[in-house]
């Protein structure tokens, strides 16, 4: 999978797109053809600055079409289910351009990677359309780094083509031309554009497995290395190539943002997961401060009740006309009596857990 261990790598992916359903779609990307796009990343005010190096004359389909008619191309011999357009997209981390100052150098570091596209594929001609995207938005830098970042790649729509030597039949009326080459014809052939190459040795003689058979480099693994080394000797030295054998060599844009987006989505999940905590941690301080209320409330009830005790007792009593002696009514008196038991009583029941707590905080 993609990685940020902040090394900038090359990065080629070619894709079949293998009926003309694909490639209107490829066509309404690449070209902006919609109004509105259900990618949040596409930013239409930014559109303006998407760069073709080549633009197309027409539909996809009606110049390929075309280029039959004039013999550009040839589909002789082909299956009618066989595949007939391909779609490179060149690309390198996001970083790499936003760390060289973004736009300007995105628009020369494409301009040479469209160069290394042409040999690829094997002549400008076979080139549909080839564009620059600069209107996507890299989400996930974006807001790591507190402003705008842009993935900028290159999608470029091309004829997968390869010669082929048309030979004279054996029925041929001149025998001295039976064989031999009649004419030379490029034919649209996705399958021999990209075989499986024979890996050669010091030798130059093609290198055997233990069987004896030829080991084979995946013409997607040629790929690679023709793009790096391409932009390596146009000067860009401070790249490294896509790892050979990692998926990274054929990530998709989609597939590239749905990482960045994971590594998003663990942050955010992390930073709700902290919210919640503090969330429940409120609630227990909330919870801890209710019942200091309560047991407050219940504190001033009992000293109101206290007061008010208090009170009814130093009202009691009428003291004699002779004398120092303090007359109490039946009621007062039994009143006062009631009070000195609960009185009592309190003071018991107080000591009692006075106890209690010393010995639970002892523990």
């Amino acid at each position: 999978m993609a990685r940020n261990d902040g090394i900038d790598r090359t990065v080629a992916r070619n894709q079949d797109l293998e009926t003309p359903a694909d490639v209107a779609k490829v066509q309404e990307h690449n070209e902006r053809e919609k109004d509105s796009y259900s990618n949040q990343d596409i930013v239409p005010e930014r559109t303006s600055l998407n760069v073709h190096f080549k633009a197309p004359t027409d539909d996809y389909v009606k110049m390929f079409e075309q280029m039959e008619q004039d013999g550009v191309i040839s589909t002789r011999g082909l299956k009618p289910d066989a595949v007939k357009y391909g779609e490179l997209v060149f690309d390198v981390n996001s970083a790499y351009f936003y760390n060289h100052g973004g736009y300007e150098f995105a628009k020369q570091f494409y301009a040479d990677a469209y160069k290394a596209a042409t040999e690829i594929v094997g002549g400008e001609q076979y080139i549909l359309s080839a564009v620059m995207h600069a209107d996507e938005r890299n989400r996930a830098m974006s807001e790591a780094l507190g402003e705008d970042v842009y993935h900028y790649h290159l999608h470029v729509v091309y004829i997968p083509v390869v010669e082929k030597q048309i030979l004279w039949s054996k029925r041929c009326k001149d025998e001295a031309l039976r064989g031999t080459v009649k004419e030379v014809i490029t034919q649209v052939s996705r399958s021999k554009k990209w075989e499986s190459k024979p890996v050669l040795g010091e030798d130059g003689n093609p290198m055997l497995n233990a069987k004896g058979k030829k080991i084979l480099k995946s013409s997607y693994s040629v790929l690679q290395d023709d793009f790096f080394n391409f932009m390596r000797n146009a000067g860009y030295t401070d790249v490294e190539r896509g790892e050979r054998g990692s998926t990274e060599e054929h990530l998709t844009v989609t597939q590239f943002k749905v990482q960045a987006e994971q590594q998003r989505l663990e942050v955010v999940t992390g930073q709700v997961a902290q919210a919640e905590q503090n969330l429940e941690d409120a609630k227990a301080a909330t919870a801890k401060q209710k019942k200091k209320l309560e047991s407050l409330q219940k504190e001033t009830k009992a000293a109101k009740t206290i007061a008010l005790t208090v009170q009814d007792i130093e009202v009691m009593g009428k003291k004699a006309t002779f004398g120092n002696n303090i007359t109490l009514t039946p009621d007062e008196c039994n009143t006062l009596k009631r009070y000195a038991v609960n009185g009592i009583i309190a003071n018991a029941d107080n000591k009692r857990l006075k106890e209690k707590l010393a010995s639970a905080e002892k523990t």
